[in-house]
């Protein structure tokens, strides 16, 4: 059985494990897309031949030259306000993803990683909170098997965590953070199941909701 002492330490990992998941959520300016290149245009008296640098030339369209470019600004699927806007004048084969469609894939990408880890720091905050509140009272008089390991654990992950960058590694850390604080209150639960004591009956309701906001999609 713990004594109050095992879940003070408990506490204290899950309290810093709770400092590096705020300081890591902290958010970031956002990264602009590169803006298009705009293609330098002539006027129609300029001469035949224009000059980039000394001795280097470029050539300009030949009579008839116009009618293909505007051909292929009218290529199939891509309009000629789109490829005058997106400055590229390559058609897109069939079913390729248009850029601003990959530019939404990655918003609503990053809208999950920010949820999931908004999550997990709310429901770190209210365990630490219900420990310290309404667990550790009640612990003084009827003891329990506590499982400090897990809160050392948790805070170790959510360290390694706030390390990486925000990829592949970073995902599976969240991931793991996740699955370590759940495993944290779904133990405690068991554990007060063993003891039909009505004084932890706030507790385990207060767990099972902390559960329930962490598991939410």
């Amino acid at each position: 059985m713990a004594h109050p002492a095992a879940l003070l330490v408990s506490i204290e990992h899950q309290a810093g494990a709770l400092r590096t998941l705020q300081a890591a959520a902290a958010p970031h300016p956002p990264c602009r897309p590169p803006q298009p290149c705009h293609t330098q245009t002539f006027s129609a008296g300029s001469s035949s031949t224009a000059w980039r640098s000394l001795g280097e030339k470029t050539e300009v369209l030949e009579p008839g030259g116009a009618q293909e470019l505007e051909e292929e600004r009218k290529a199939p699927g891509r309009s000629p306000k789109e490829v005058e806007e997106s400055g590229d004048l390559s058609p897109l084969s069939p079913g390729e993803p248009r850029p601003e469609s990959l530019a939404r894939r990655e918003t609503l990408r990053e809208r999950a990683l920010r949820s999931k880890m908004s999550r997990l720091v709310e429901a770190t905050s209210r365990l630490v909170q219900v420990e310290q509140t309404l667990l550790l009272p009640v612990l003084q008089q009827h003891p329990l098997p506590l499982h400090p390991k897990d809160s050392i654990e948790f805070r170790n992950i959510c360290s390694h965590m706030a390390l990486q960058s925000e990829g592949q590694k970073f995902e599976r850390d969240l991931d793991e953070a996740h699955q370590c604080l759940k495993i944290i209150i779904e133990k405690l639960i068991c554990s007060l199941a063993v003891f039909p004591s009505d004084s932890y009956n706030p507790v385990r309701s207060a767990l099972r909701q902390i559960l329930q906001n962490l598991l939410a999609i």
